[in-house]
């Protein structure tokens, strides 16, 4: 049976993908995913992806497919590199920024999204956020302000409107997994994880976070040395170690974000944890759903060209 759709909407990241396919007025037609996020693609491979997650799909207007894409597949390790645009900019520009990727089926027509790049100094870089952010202007007309995006490679973003005017990256969660897996500290992070104990200890790492982050790395090794010394248990260690991080993290970025609220675009979990130490500062962390803001950056970004 044959599926048609207006355009189709694509978040391509590392480890997967994400693909919608839209009618006229907006509204999702059909959802697919899959597991070939850049890592696992070369340059040649991606076009055949797109081409099977399609599969069964048409043009409700009897031409070829939209297809508009963000996230890494505009990497430089990517499809095809999408050059970054240079904040402060205004994230309505996006699509003109846009790359053609070659396509093997003439029924598709591809645009690839830009990136947003800092530079003079503060060397920074974001691909898909991008978009998120737009899509949260979209969905909050005139809203300005920080705007926290945890994961792997937290993102800290000050905007105005559809305007990125500055941004900064925590490598927060990828910090976690390699002391997790690679460090000294694996010997005290690994075995049963006792819920009730880890949130002790993620409250105890945090408030030290938030007080003293300058002293992040001597703190780490305390996780180690109270897991022999203490008694201390995996699911204490792993809150404390996750604690700490989260807390430098924010306690780092005290003064900017004062007692605002902060929008939270991420995983639920993680957004929790985060609106968990904000509110500890006497912030307020307000989650945000990502698939909502994505597509709506989508949406955004196509409808800015037209």
């Amino acid at each position: 049976m044959t599926e048609r759709v207006e355009w189709v909407g694509v978040d391509w990241g590392t480890s997967n993908l994400r693909l919608w396919g839209l009618a006229a007025n907006g509204s999702v037609v059909l959802s697919r995913s899959s597991d070939q996020g850049m890592g696992r693609l070369t340059q040649d491979q991606y076009s055949s992806v797109l081409h099977h997650l399609l599969d069964g799909v048409a043009s409700a207007s009897g031409g070829s497919i939209e297809v508009l894409i963000c996230g890494m597949a505009g990497a430089r390790q990517g499809w095809v590199e999408a050059p970054y645009l240079q904040a402060p900019t205004d994230l309505r520009s996006l699509l003109g920024g846009a790359v053609r990727p070659p396509l093997t089926d003439a029924h598709l027509t591809a645009s690839i999204l830009p990136g947003v790049c800092q530079k003079a100094g503060a060397d920074n870089v974001m691909r898909g956020e991008e978009t998120q952010l737009l899509g949260l202007a979209a969905l909050r007309p005139g809203f300005a302000g920080l705007v926290c995006m945890p994961g792997t490679h937290s993102k800290w973003a000050e905007m105005a409107g559809t305007r990125i005017e500055h941004f900064s990256t925590a490598m927060t969660g990828e910090l976690f997994e390699l002391l997790r897996t690679h460090s000294v500290l694996r010997h005290s992070l690994g075995g049963d994880i006792d819920a009730a104990e880890r949130a002790a200890g993620f409250a105890a790492g945090a408030q030290l976070g938030l007080d003293k982050p300058e002293q992040l790395t001597s703190e780490l090794f305390t996780v180690r040395a109270g897991s022999l010394l203490s008694g201390r248990q995996p699911g204490w260690c792993a809150g404390y170690s996750s604690g700490l991080l989260i807390g430098t993290e924010i306690g780092s970025r005290r003064a900017a974000i004062g007692t605002q609220t902060v929008p939270l675009i991420g995983s639920p979990a993680l957004a929790a944890l985060y609106a968990q130490v904000l509110a500890m500062i006497g912030a307020k962390g307000e989650p945000v759903d990502g698939t909502e803001v994505v597509l709506a950056g989508l949406k955004a970004a196509r409808a800015f060209s037209v």
